[in-house]
């Protein structure tokens, strides 16, 4: 098969892998082993059931701590008619028997009674003085039979299945194990994975890096996963772009390994040295798959006699083909790449079920688009809002690993959608549990820095924060729709200079709120350090040799902006930049930092996060918009409580730019109609 990029579907591209595993011989389990019942044990696949050997118990033994009787001798006891029952008979038969909690019962008795219920006496008839070593036991009421006692096979019975095929070995198992007289356990055998990171501009984890290098740690992402799922992970070393000696590497993974995941740049480009190594030893059964993201796996066979032949080595024994993948090397495209083909293959290996994750129906809270020919895998938070489940899409680039991190669960849309409208019902693959959700406070709105502070300290409350950071204008329309909790807002209204209010009536009219103080903060422009360009006011926006990137339509701080261009009587077109846009102060940041721009407007938390230099300009409010139905509701309880704790509100003021003197204070409560 030629090597060139064409996306097939994935259904399409999972029956071509199949198809030559089967031929491999490699459609089922790898191999057993026998281990010894240990902690190494917990997280293995059982590839036999687990029968029990013996009873557990295996005998009748005492449930409690007290005496050993026959039920038939107490049948008459009444509470003012006691049954006086001796240790020792006349005629040398037991009557009862002190027992401690997991002695054996008396081959004649058939119940215990407990030490409490009873009435220790010596010789003479006076209480005892040891309780547990009398001359005879009175009792004051009939016992039934069996009763305090754990009869033998009351937990298992013996030749009784204790665990099935198939299953993964837990903390508890090992116990049902051990205790149904077992002391080893046949297990399915590990699948050897071999990560291999390629790239001449990749650089170990923990080393410096240069402009044009990139930190390697996809290879710790998939080997992670692959030993999460029940594989043997082996990373390799970072091989650089040398079609040989990347094909050597991946000839010597072949002799040890059952899977090699081969990470590289796998497109159409010159580079592309996967597709060309897989081909040189084997073939290559699939270069593109219809996925977003993930377009260019490559899903190949090795076959091991060229493997042999390319490191001169004798070849005697027939051998089976190897599968490989390669891995995309951006790492959203190779985390899903794991999740899409690796676990299964897991799964197939180690004769267990597939994972599978918690479904459940979700709201979308704005619009998406999808390719019309792929499946389009769409990252999201979720959240419950009222009665409504709620997923908010992340950013949705292959390289944006924080979007998995952020993501609560995924959004599978099947080929052939082309979006959907704001507010359709989607299925959702969730990552995070149920409660975990449901303890999540949804927040939609303005950027600010101070918000990643409040959801660490929420964590110690219980609550997950979950923010969305789409604008001020666009935060009060999420309010609207009923899509968030609350919202962070601070727009300028030119007219009258206030914050918020009137924005409020225009997208809220007719829901009560409470207008909450966050922090009084400074913007300003974000500038490289020293300033070389000396970029102190709005006039220098307008210079030539200036490079200015904005934020998004809607944002608080972009309001901010076209309110001081007017009054200083400056065209937005006579501002080189203004309409390339960020969403965030920390990406308006990155943006000056790296060179895409001379300067931005932001607060000086985001300029010290990259070392920029800050020119203060203005001061502005940053409140919480937050409808009257959510500031009672107990979801927001700590983080209100939050608000007006010293130790937070120290931890903010800390921060550079900021005045947190009233946070917390309700600034205006709003009827919905009307005026303040």
């Amino acid at each position: 098969m030629s090597v060139y990029l064409k996306d097939i579907p994935l259904p399409e591209a999972k029956t071509r892998l199949e198809i030559a595993i089967k031929s491999s011989g490699k459609w089922g389990i790898l191999g057993e082993e026998v281990i010894a019942l240990d902690e190494k044990a917990c997280g293995r696949v059982l590839s036999e059931p687990v029968w029990a050997k013996i009873s557990s118990p295996h005998y009748h033994s005492s449930a409690m701590d007290g005496f050993a009787i026959r039920t038939m001798d107490t049948l008459h006891a009444m509470q003012n008619s006691p049954v006086l029952l001796t240790i020792q008979s006349a005629a040398g038969e037991e009557r009862t028997e002190y027992v401690d909690t997991g002695d054996p019962l008396p081959e004649w008795a058939d119940a215990v009674i407990p030490i409490e219920f009873t009435e220790p006496v010596d010789d003479q008839g006076q209480i005892a003085s040891n309780p547990r070593c009398p001359f005879a036991i009175r009792i004051r009421a009939a016992v039934s039979p069996w009763s305090n006692v754990r009869v033998m096979g009351e937990d298992i019975v013996a030749t009784q299945l204790v665990l099935p095929k198939g299953h993964i070995l837990r903390p508890v198992d090992l116990g049902a194990i051990a205790a149904s007289g077992n002391d080893t356990v046949k297990v399915a055998k590990q699948p050897k994975v071999a990560v291999l990171p390629t790239g001449s501009e990749l650089v170990p984890v923990g080393q410096p890096v240069s402009a044009g290098e990139i930190i390697e740690f996809n290879s710790l992402v998939l080997a992670a996963q692959v030993n999460d799922w029940g594989g043997k992970a082996s990373r390799f070393s970072i091989t650089t772009d040398d079609f040989e000696t990347i094909r050597k590497r991946v000839a010597q993974a072949a002799l040890e390994h059952d899977l090699i995941l081969l990470n590289a740049g796998s497109s159409a480009g010159s580079e592309d040295f996967s597709a060309r190594v897989v081909e040189s030893l084997g073939s290559v059964l699939v270069h593109g798959i219809a996925v977003r993201p993930g377009h260019p796996v490559i899903l190949g066979m090795l076959r091991m006699k060229a493997v042999y032949d390319c490191l001169n080595v004798e070849y005697h024994t027939e051998l089976p083909d190897i599968p490989i993948i390669g891995v995309p090397g951006f790492p959203v495209s190779a985390t899903l790449t794991g999740e899409i083909f690796v676990e299964p293959l897991m799964a197939l290996w180690l004769g267990r079920k597939d994972f599978s994750p918690i479904e459940v129906s979700a709201r979308i809270t704005r619009k998406i688009t999808s390719p019309p020919g792929d499946d389009d895998y769409l990252r999201v938070v979720v959240g419950r809002v009222r009665d409504q489940l709620l997923a908010a899409p992340l950013s949705r680039g292959s390289g944006v690993i924080t979007s998995l991190v952020q993501a609560d669960g995924i959004v599978i849309l099947p080929r052939g959608i082309q979006g959907l409208p704001a507010g359709s019902e989607i299925r959702v693959r969730l990552y995070k549990s149920q409660s975990e959700i449901d303890r999540t406070i949804f927040a939609i709105g303005s950027h600010d820095m101070i918000l990643d502070i409040l959801g660490q300290s929420l964590v110690q409350h219980n609550r997950r924060l979950s923010s969305a950071n789409v604008g001020s204008q666009a935060g009060l329309v999420a309010l609207s729709r009923g899509e968030a909790h609350l919202s962070g807002s601070h727009l300028l209204d030119p007219e009258t200079g206030e914050y918020n209010i009137k924005y409020i009536y225009q997208y809220l009219p007719g829901v009560p709120i409470k207008v909450v103080d966050f922090a009084v903060r400074q913007q300003g422009f974000l500038v490289l350090p020293d300033n070389p360009k000396s970029i102190h006011s709005l006039e220098d926006l307008s210079r030539p040799d200036v490079r200015y990137i904005n934020r998004q339509r809607g944002a608080g701080t972009r309001v901010l902006l076209d309110y001081h261009l007017a009054r200083s009587g400056i065209e937005p077109a006579q501002i080189q930049g203004y309409n390339q846009e960020e969403f965030t102060h920390l990406a308006v940041a990155a943006a000056v930092s790296s060179g895409r721009a001379d300067c931005g407007l932001g607060i000086p938390a985001a300029a010290g996060a990259l070392k920029l230099d800050f020119v203060p300009l203005y001061s502005e409010k940053y409140q919480l918009v937050i409808p009257e139905e959510f500031y009672g509701a107990e979801i927001l309880q700590p983080l209100l409580k939050l608000l007006t704790d010293r130790a937070f509100q120290g931890a903010v003021g800390k921060l550079p730019g900021y005045d947190v003197s009233s946070m917390g204070k309700i600034a205006a409560e709003l009827s919905g109609v009307g005026e303040v």
